[in-house]
């Protein structure tokens, strides 16, 4: 099915039967986008195996709502780099320098 290769926009739910979760993952991370993924499960366990694994830049939980302003948005793969929103968003834009300097008198007097 076209929808199992391509990222859609829009309300559609694509269901697709499974033995295993490798199976399940492998054929979920083996497209070329990674915005968004849906995991429906009532484990615990699952949850963390299952999004650990997932090769996207955002992963819901029982849930068709994944958008929220604090926190951030943005893909992986084709589906583009980086983050929007919430503190991480600004990240792209900062450069991070070290500095070390040696041999300062650090000697204080009081």
């Amino acid at each position: 099915m076209k929808v199992m290769n391509e990222e859609t926009f829009g309300p559609l739910a694509a269901l697709t039967k499974f033995k295993t979760e490798d199976e399940v993952i492998q054929r979920a991370n083996n497209v070329d986008v990674g915005l968004a993924s849906y995991v429906i499960t009532n484990d615990l366990s699952r949850t963390h195996r299952v999004t650990e694994k997932l090769d996207f830049g955002m992963v819901a939980i029982n849930t068709g709502v994944i958008s929220d302003p604090a926190a951030p948005f943005g893909g992986v793969k084709n589906s583009g780099m980086g983050r929007e929103g919430s503190k991480y968003g600004m990240d792209d834009y900062l450069v991070l320098k070290t500095v070390v300097i040696g041999n300062i008198n650090t000697e204080h007097k009081l």
